[in-house]
């Protein structure tokens, strides 16, 4: 049976490329790409004759569809690689593998290199769930919505973003989402001057823009923001001057503040609250 396969190719250093994938994309009958130079000079690089090459980008994905599913059916396979990464998120790629199944054929893929992966890996900030945004809309509406969900988004979230927007993204991202949020901003994944630069949206600064992007966000905190220390006293004191013992002044200030009942415990001990002993008065002889 026919398959579509997803290719995933380096993002920057070409010693990632799998074997696998060039077994592949040796054997199959077309090749479907962003750019055919870019693809052509990475087949050569890997010693690779294609059969055929053809433009699949957002603007002929849907018209190359019925091309793709002829070559399918009558046989042979096809691949579909993007520019660098693992086609089918934020590249071309969807449509085709949406036709394919439902055509009948089957669907596989060569994983391997993905910026977004790579990004949240090395970033420092919770990978456990996050969640892929790509690209945001340039302008209007749709924007200011988009950045208003991700402002709100307690996982991590992963952008993508070109060098000539990337200083506009982090400053709507900080008046959205405050300037002690967590960021780390990746660029030149995998190659010469690979770069990323942690900090907050208020602290970090991006030097001169070169190569594409990756924003990878820390979500807004789901925890209570803790009472300090100080105002727990003050509400100790209050309790027992009410007459309330110590434990039980412990017990009631730890359900309203939701600290542990044994750390508050310790402060009370630790308080001041012997009442100030009144002037000595003389004996009476």
């Amino acid at each position: 049976m026919s398959t579509l396969w997803l290719v995933a190719t380096p993002i920057g250093n070409l010693g990632d490329l799998a074997p696998r994938a060039v077994d592949v994309l040796a054997a199959v009958e077309l090749v479907c790409c962003e750019d055919t130079r870019r693809t052509g000079n990475l087949l050569r690089h890997a010693g690779i004759r294609a059969n055929r090459l053809t433009v699949c980008n957002e603007h002929t994905e849907f018209d190359l569809t019925t091309q793709v599913l002829d070559v399918l059916s009558s046989g042979a396979n096809v691949a579909v690689v993007s520019d660098a990464g693992s086609p089918g998120i934020s590249d071309p790629g969807e449509r085709l593998v949406a036709a394919a199944i439902e055509a009948g054929h089957t669907v596989s893929a060569v994983p391997g290199p993905s910026a977004a992966t790579m990004a949240v890996t090395i970033s420092g900030l919770p990978s456990g769930r996050h969640v892929m945004e790509g690209f945001l809309p340039r302008k209007g509406r749709e924007r200011t919505e988009r950045i208003a969900e991700i402002a709100a988004e307690t996982r991590t979230v992963v952008l993508y973003e070109a060098p000539h927007r990337i200083e506009r993204t982090l400053n709507d991202l900080l008046s959205a989402c405050g300037t002690e949020r967590t960021v780390a901003v990746s660029r030149e994944l995998t190659k010469l001057h690979e770069q990323t630069i942690r900090g907050t949206l208020g602290s970090i600064e991006v030097d001169k823009p070169r190569g594409e992007y990756v924003i990878v966000l820390g979500g807004i905190s789901t925890e209570p923001t803790p009472i300090p220390d100080d105002d727990v006293r003050a509400a100790l004191r209050s309790s027992i001057a009410d007459g309330a013992s110590t434990r039980d002044a412990a017990a009631s200030v730890a359900a309203t503040t939701g600290r542990r009942r044994r750390d508050v415990y310790q402060m009370a001990l630790g308080l001041n609250t012997s009442p100030t002993p009144g002037p000595l008065t003389d004996r009476a002889n």
